[in-house]
């Protein structure tokens, strides 16, 4: 499911059982992220994949790449898996406000 840039942190903020995925390549995470994401480079399926495959299916995923292009694309693919609740941040992290890390 899209989700804008406030109904993505406004609905992350009120979820105790969120975990947010960073499908972005390693260059990308360096120069910032949102707090406590996974970090799961969708550009790399092998491992992509792999990781896919150890999360907990239960949980509530809130995705996002750099402009929203990939991280709908692996919405795709975890709900191809069996993940039900996935959310794609619109407009990824190039439009993002909230707080970031380094």
């Amino acid at each position: 499911m899209d989700l804008s840039q406030k109904e993505w942190s406004e609905q992350l903020a009120e979820d105790d059982n969120a975990m947010v995925l960073d499908v972005r390549t390693d260059a990308e995470v360096a120069e910032g992220y949102i707090p406590n994401a996974k970090q799961m480079d969708i550009q790399n399926p092998a491992g992509f994949m792999q990781e896919l495959q150890e999360l907990d299916k239960e949980k509530n995923y809130y995705v996002y790449c750099r402009s929203g292009g990939r991280s709908a694309q692996a919405c795709a693919i975890l709900k191809s898996q069996g993940i039900e609740n996935c959310y794609n941040l619109v407009g990824g992290f190039s439009e993002w406000e909230g707080e970031t890390a380094k």
